[in-house]
């Protein structure tokens, strides 16, 4: 039975995990609907652009080609001496001939053969038709039309009630109009121009001229107009993309970088208090027990010295805790000033020289500049403190202790601290820059840590390297004086 219960409380646990709700994930969000937007964007701009440049080009060729055709109209009139002058419109109709006997029929039919002679012979026409008032084909480049009477043509009937000219454009044959007979059938796109012929008053349509047109020189602008269109507009749209994207990246890592750096803060805060409140609660009961372990050594000089001895020695150890604690917790609010850091280097070194000596360790240091960074001094002092006690702890006797300069840019500069000690294993140096881990036995595991906010307080970083059996490099990136 008590086997069942963990089970299924194991399971409410599973389920409680599996629906929890996973944080919001602003750069995931703003790529997929920025992409979608800008997509829709781009893609509803090109075509009204695509569509724009046809509609007008098109426009632009039906125009071109009316008014084309109404002065070579005007042109071939004047041309030919007609008493009562005539319009084009009023000659191409032959069952008209007998309605005008003072027009001489010779001139009558020289008027309309080399009206229609251009007319055929206008480039890039595929079919041409003229229309009478009554629907009926009167001419056409395809012979097998004339005489063909068209019925139920919106366009044709809209030419001739508007007395406008009208232009479309298709991109298939329309097999049902019996109009779009061609004899060489278009290959891409094709026009359809209606374009009225006036009687001498300007008032009545006495004829219709229909042409198809295939401009292939007009076409391939088009194509490349579309093309150009597209490209701009997929140029664009990526532009803004991955300019919005960019700038939503910075600030999503701002946002990330101050949302760990606010998880720390309120962490370290967490932890003073606490940290606080133990430590001056222990450290009365502490110096209590300290002095009456040394007044206990005064009169005891049997065999319990040695172990009253290390009464004092573990009590001063957990004082030391308590400082180290305290000291890695406290508020970093000191202002950077500048800071000579050979001269740090130095008095940091000169404080470990008994301690050098005594494990013969080789200590390699030889600047060859003095930079000015910027810092605050105590707080120097205790991160290099903190680095040349780690790496003396980590090294044998006969080791090599080296401090170098680096100089990468013209405002930082970085001091790599190397050790040829025992060096740490890849899990070791994840965890190194975090509370409380330590390697060493008896170590509090503060002084990374600290060294870390000291650095990043100030503006500067921290970067540990390390090998098993090879040894520590640990760089510290300092900001100089401008």
């Amino acid at each position: 039975m008590t086997t069942l219960a963990r089970t299924l409380e194991s399971d409410k646990g599973d389920i409680r995990l599996s629906t929890r709700k996973q944080p919001f994930n602003l750069l995931r969000w703003f790529s997929l609907i920025s992409m979608a937007v800008i997509g829709t964007v781009a893609v509803a701009l090109g075509s009204v652009s695509t569509k724009f440049v046809i509609t007008e080009s098109v426009q632009r060729d039906a125009l071109l080609t009316s008014q084309f055709i109404q002065a070579i109209a005007s042109a071939e009139v004047r041309h030919v001496s007609i008493p009562n002058v005539r319009t084009m419109g009023e000659m191409l109709d032959p069952r008209k001939d007998r309605d005008f006997p003072d027009v001489d029929p010779q001139a009558r039919a020289d008027v309309r053969g080399e009206f229609l002679d251009h007319i055929e012979h206008l480039p890039d026409v595929i079919l041409a038709n003229i229309y009478a008032p009554d629907r009926m084909v009167i001419w056409s480049t395809n012979p097998a039309l004339m005489g063909t009477t068209i019925h139920a043509d919106e366009d044709l009937d809209r030419a001739f009630l508007n007395k406008t000219p009208v232009s479309a454009s298709y991109h298939d044959v329309d097999k049902s109009r019996m109009e779009q007979k061609f004899v060489t059938p278009p290959e891409y796109i094709f026009i359809e121009n209606y374009i009225p012929l006036f009687d001498a008053d300007g008032k009545t349509v006495t004829a219709m001229v229909e042409i198809y047109k295939e401009p292939k020189d007009l076409i391939s602008r088009m194509e490349r107009g579309l093309v150009m269109i597209w490209l701009a507009t997929a140029l664009g749209g990526g532009l803004i993309y991955f300019g919005l994207y960019w700038i939503v990246r910075r600030a999503a890592i701002l946002l990330a970088t101050q949302q760990k750096q606010l998880i720390t803060n309120e962490t370290f805060v967490a932890l003073g208090e606490m940290s606080s409140a133990v430590a001056h609660s222990l450290r009365n009961p502490l110096a209590t027990i300290r002095s009456s372990a040394e007044l206990a050594l005064e009169f005891d000089s049997g065999p319990a010295h040695k172990n009253i001895k290390d009464i004092i020695n573990q009590v001063d150890r957990m004082s030391t805790w308590v400082r180290e604690l305290l000291q890695s917790l406290r508020p970093l609010n000191d202002d950077a000033e500048p800071v000579n850091l050979v001269a740090a280097l130095y008095d940091s070194l000169m404080a470990f020289e008994q301690q050098i000596a005594k494990a013969r360790v080789r200590v390699v240091f030889e600047p060859k500049e003095t930079p000015m960074v910027m810092s605050q001094q105590v707080q120097l002092t205790q991160i290099l403190n903190s680095l040349l006690a780690n790496a003396l702890e980590a090294m044998d006797e006969d080791g090599t202790l080296a401090i170098t300069l680096e100089r990468s840019h013209s405002h930082d500069v970085s001091v790599v601290v190397s050790d040829t000690g025992k060096g740490m294993s890849e899990e070791q140096r994840n965890m190194a820059f975090r509370p409380f881990f330590t390697t060493k036995q008896g170590g509090l595991g503060v002084g990374l840590v600290l060294v870390k906010r000291i650095m990043e307080r100030f503006g500067g970083a921290v970067t540990l390297d390390s090998r098993e059996g090879e040894g520590t490099r640990v760089r510290l990136l300092f900001r100089l004086v401008p």
